[in-house]
């Protein structure tokens, strides 16, 4: 048995999926009053279109878009690099609030923002432009500048989303952090983009807890001498919580350095290929990826995805339970969902604290049309019972998509029947990554959904499976997922190291390779199956081996470490850990916990192993390499065959 088994790295339980897929043909029809309401009445004519005339295609959905200069070609495609709307400028902050306050907009809800603690506000378009504005004059007094990172380590809150549009407004670029990861993951991207001022939140809500993130931001920067500012939101104490205290003469208060009378920041014009934020994700080898998207290819994409895969109409009331630490938090809570003028629900939290019942009960209270959420959290609504969300009127919640992970058949098929079933609305798949920052395939309310199948390409996606020398599969056999021509929403390098986002392209020359394996049956429809690399996806959030096993070689007991992903019924995978421990170092319960905890305080708790076996060695091939797949195929009870014949 090779390392690569069949050139794909097929997993015996990926090779069994295929077989199920392949057996199974559950369709749910799309509602006849959904297809007919929906933003593409014909998703074939919309899909040929962009085949046959991709960029007359890309140049009418650009123009939904406020320009400042037209561009003078669409698109330029030299494997691996793509430039789109070349020589076009615009402003993202413009196109997301200034276009809406100077219309018929200033006054309607941007966005309703509930927080765990029950707190609530609602700004109007009109309001985000002041709060946006003001914080982007402040950040100029602080001599940020076009160009310049500026790291975002908040929560869901107002104020995180504001700091984003601020920087988009006067040209620097934003680096959101997730505010669950630790001291390591938060240094090692500040360091990676070099950013001049870190804004932070001083805490977070997790399930009633308060959860201080200032702490870790000053171990973060403390030796880090080209941060020159630490901005803090202050988010108030309760009764017997010490206040919080600034020690450094680099930090700030969020609103003290504010000027009230700052509402007005002009927007900077900036090429349509000028980066608008850097998005850290998990890759195969222990440094995050910096993935950088340009501003105008980027735009365009989410906002025709927004109304043509999500739906968002005027009257809607749109809600993704992400964060916006992830890329779904940028494209679908800020800058797709706001460039089309919609309004925005977004809370702070766990969607099943304080109770199960609090999704659908946010749900009713205000109206909620269209939910985005990961199927882990689906999964998790079906364990806590049908009847939870039966006490709910749900009436007007008429689409629901999952992304971030495949949403396997039970969950789907539950969801279908309890959660849109009062509205006779859609549930719906669809695939995207860090990577690509909207859907490119997907389940539209025109056609039927298939469940185990994310759906067909989006208009303009040129998608393919194919085998490890690129050769295209047939259908129903299971290969690699590759895009044959690029997309305007696509990322455009790796901060710092253009080689390594050369290897997207590299894999399979003149193709980009997403790493995902996935089959595709005779009518179209696609399944994706999981990584094809050494990336697990634990309830949505891509952990790289490489990241955790790095962690725990940082910890004094520890000599090799090997890290795995195993089925979850609940999250879809869990971390399982193999650690070989140094002469001298004691095994047990307490080590076992001090290693977790290292992790967590390393990395952040969604990276901590679920277990951890300390072993005496690991399996590796004749040069050393540790091969996680014998590893993980006797962890499922499968053949791992004979490690003595695995080569490199």
């Amino acid at each position: 048995m090779s390392e690569r088994g069949d050139g794909l790295g097929l997993s015996p339980s990926q090779q069994a999926a295929i077989g199920k897929l392949a057996r199974d043909e559950v369709v749910i029809e799309p509602p006849t009053w959904l297809a007919r309401e929906a933003f593409l009445r014909n998703d074939a004519i919309e899909r040929a279109h962009a085949l046959q005339q991709p960029e007359q295609f890309w140049a009418e959905r650009a123009n939904a878009l406020e320009w400042i200069a037209p561009w003078r070609e669409v698109c330029r495609f030299d494997p691996p690099r793509h430039e789109w709307f070349v020589g076009g400028k615009l402003n993202a902050s413009f196109n997301c609030v200034d276009r809406h306050v100077h219309g018929d907009r200033r006054n309607k809800a941007a966005l309703i923002w509930v927080g765990e603690d029950g707190e609530e506000h609602v700004y109007t378009y009109g309001r985000l432009y002041r709060e946006m504005n003001r914080f982007a004059n402040t950040l100029k007094r602080l001599g940020v500048k076009r160009g310049d990172r500026v790291i975002v380590y908040m929560p869901l809150v107002p104020e995180g989303i504001v700091t984003m549009l601020a920087c988009a407004r006067i040209g620097a670029i934003h680096s959101v952090v997730f505010a669950g990861m630790g001291t390591q993951a938060l240094k090692s991207r500040i360091v990676d983009c070099r950013a001049r001022v870190v804004v932070c939140s001083d805490f977070t809500f997790r399930r009633g807890k308060k959860l201080p993130l200032k702490p870790t931001v000053e171990e973060a920067v403390r030796d880090l001498t080209f941060v020159e500012h630490v901005v803090v939101h202050r988010r108030g104490s309760r009764p017997g919580d010490e206040p919080v205290t600034f020690e450094s003469e680099r930090e700030h208060d969020f609103y003290d350095i504010q000027q009230a009378r700052e509402i007005h920041c002009p927007p900077e014009p900036m090429d349509a290929e000028d980066p608008l934020f850097i998005l850290y994700t998990s890759g195969t080898t222990g440094t995050p990826k910096g993935v950088v998207h340009a501003t105008g290819g980027y735009l365009v994409g989410v906002n025709y995805l927004a109304r043509a895969f999500y739906q968002i109409g005027e009257r809607d009331i749109y809600w993704s339970t992400s964060d916006i630490g992830w890329i779904v938090g940028h494209s679908f809570i800020v800058y797709g969902p706001l460039s089309v003028g919609a309004t925005v629900f977004a809370r702070e939290g766990v969607p099943d604290y304080p109770s199960p019942d609090v999704t659908w009960e946010l749900c009713e209270r205000f109206g909620i049309n269209l939910l985005f959420t990961a199927p882990t959290a689906m999964r998790m609504f079906m364990s806590h019972g049908a009847e939870v969300p039966a006490r709910y009127d749900l009436s007007r919640l008429r689409f629901v998509a999952c992304a971030g992970e495949p949403l396997n058949p039970e969950a789907h098929l539950w969801a279908q029947k309890h959660i849109v079933g009062q509205s006779n609305g859609m549930v719906v798949d669809n695939f995207w990554q860090t990577e690509i920052a909207a859907p490119v395939l997907g389940t539209l309310p025109t056609f039927e959904a298939r469940p185990g199948k994310v759906g067909k390409p989006m208009p303009g996606v040129v998608a393919d499976i194919v085998d490890a020398d690129g050769n295209s599969l047939p259908d129903g056999q299971g290969g690699l997922l590759v895009l044959r021509k690029p997309l305007p929403y696509m990322l455009r390098t790796v901060w710092g190291d253009h080689a390594r986002y050369e290897k997207y392209w590299q894999q399979i020359p003149g193709v980009y390779c997403c790493g995902d394996i996935a089959v595709r049956d005779h009518d179209g429809w696609f399944a994706v199956l999981g990584r094809s690399d050494d990336v697990m996806n634990v309830a949505g959030h891509r952990i790289g081996t490489a990241d955790v096993e790095g962690s725990l070689i940082r910890h004094p007991a520890v000599a090799e470490s090997a890290v795995i992903g195993l089925p979850d019924p609940v999250k879809g995978e869990r971390i399982k850990a193999f650690v070989v421990l140094k002469p001298g170092a004691e095994a047990g319960s307490g080590l076992i916990g001090s290693l977790k905890d290292h992790v967590r305080q390393d990395l952040g708790p969604i990276a901590q192993p679920a277990e951890i076996d300390i072993v005496p060695s690991l399996p590796k091939t004749r040069s050393g390499k540790i091969v996680r797949r014998y590893l993980k195929a006797k962890e499922m009870g499968e053949d791992p065959g004979d490690l003595s014949t695995l080569a490199d």
